[in-house]
């Protein structure tokens, strides 16, 4: 650590109680930064140069300001190919010298890969971000921002003069970017990724509609945040799964987490083995035909949401009591779902402790929060409502927003092209902001 290099307080007591110290960034350096992307890697020799170009045709002068820790990782159980993946990509960025500011952690070889129990996705990152605390400027009057990414992953060129001009002038303190999975028609995963956005992207339409505050997509290549936001929220978490999720959940408890959508990144679409659900997994289970992936939760369990959440949030629902009649006036099984989860108990510690609206509000959003959400739906999946095929729930949205399209049920559960077209109509609906040209562009590649 240089002279110039002082840890503020919380930076130092967050290292010290929840930071590992197995690892190191691989090259010595005093230069300190303001924005740090931090990019685990696990086997990706053949598609991470890809991720490196496309941030090198970001803007200079933010480059310059900017580093990139990229985490190489295995298990200490993994096969010697992977491993070896591994190596060459250490000896790649070994003798890298582009345009960006690059360091690197050895997380996969011998003496210094991850234990079997903790290898994910999530560990890896956590290892990254958790040395980036050190190499930040704080003597600088600059927002130290923190960026997700992944080594199988591209950005536009405008990706990182976006984030850092709309967290100074948004004064943003969390968010996601807009995303696009990159479809080609000569991939056997096309239809399937086409099928899997489109689920990804109706289920945030549903939390959209629900005014829900955890309206956000959970994808870990799109987060952002500030320094103090991820220290608050205990640093990244060591889940092999649904690490993204869960951090965001966290991150929406201390302020809404906006999307960013002037730029884009653009995950993977390949089938994977890596974690046990998410991209990778829904992909190889479309691809194997192991169960219809383009059924997915009924609309009426979001119409439920809805009517819930704006009767709960309202500052004249407080008494637990009251709550759960009027609960059980909406729905027998939204009451049911509530004394499962012990709502009353709950409400009423919550209500003991709280001394104003202000925190009765904050109270509200910490207990109906993402996962408990994310639990009602499935509940009223189990109880209530039947999945039912994807394009028929877009059929009810489209009679409650404005979507653009005129939808034939029977002709889209058949037509790919059809599938793309509603898939475009989607995103565009989710990143209105953007400039006409740019959108254009977008949507006839998608359609090439």
């Amino acid at each position: 650590m240089t002279e110039n290099n002082i840890l503020p307080d919380n930076v130092i007591n967050y290292l010290k109680k929840f930071a590992y110290t197995n690892w190191n960034l691989e090259k010595e350096s005093d230069k300190l930064y303001d924005n740090i992307v931090v990019v685990p890697s696990l086997a990706e020799f053949e598609r991470i140069y890809n991720c490196i170009n496309s941030l090198e045709r970001n803007n200079e002068k933010i480059l310059k300001r900017t580093l990139v820790i990229i985490v190489i990782n295995n298990s200490d159980k993994s096969e010697t190919e992977i491993v070896d993946n591994n190596r060459k990509t250490f000896q790649l960025l070994s003798n890298y010298s582009g345009k960006l500011d690059i360091n690197f952690i050895d997380a996969f070889s011998e003496g210094n890969a991850l234990k079997k129990k903790l290898a994910g996705v999530g560990f890896a990152r956590k290892i990254g971000l958790d040395l980036a605390l050190t190499k930040f400027d704080y003597s600088s009057s600059e927002k130290k921002i923190l960026f997700w990414l992944d080594a199988d992953c591209e950005v536009e060129q405008n990706y990182l003069e976006v984030v850092t001009d709309t967290f100074k002038h948004r004064n943003l303190n969390s968010s996601v970017i807009e995303y696009e999975h990159k479809i080609n028609d000569q991939d056997a995963e096309a239809r399937a990724m086409v099928c899997y956005e489109t689920f990804l992207r109706y289920f945030k339409l549903g939390l959209v509609y629900a005014k829900s505050h955890y309206d956000y997509h959970a994808i870990g290549s799109t987060i952002v945040c500030d320094v103090d936001s991820y220290i608050k929220a205990g640093g990244m978490n060591t889940k092999q799964a649904g690490e993204d999720f869960y951090f965001l959940e966290k991150l929406a408890k201390q302020n809404k987490v906006e999307t960013i959508k002037e730029t884009i990144v653009y995950p993977s679409s390949r089938k994977s083995w890596r974690v046990p659900f998410g991209t990778g997994q829904r992909i190889t289970r479309y691809l194997k035909n192991i169960q219809d992936e383009y059924l997915v939760y009924n609309p009426m369990s979001f119409e439920l949401l809805k009517n819930w959440l704006e009767f709960f949030s309202s500052d004249s629902t407080i008494d637990s009591d009251k709550i759960i009649v009027e609960a059980k006036k909406i729905n027998v099984h939204l009451y049911n779902f509530l004394v499962e989860q012990k709502f009353e108990k709950s409400w009423n510690k919550i209500l003991n402790n709280s001394e104003s609206i202000d925190e009765i509000r904050k109270q509200k959003i910490f207990w109906f929060d993402a996962f408990r959400t994310l639990k009602l739906i499935h509940f009223l999946r189990q109880k209530l409502y039947n999945d039912i095929n994807v394009y028929e729930a877009l059929k009810f949205f489209s009679t409650k927003i404005d979507l653009n399209f005129d939808l034939n049920i029977e002709k889209a559960k058949k037509d790919y092209q059809l599938q793309k077209q509603i898939l475009i109509s989607l995103r565009n609906y989710f990143r209105k902001k953007y400039d006409n040209k740019s959108q254009s562009r977008r949507n006839s590649e998608l359609l090439e």
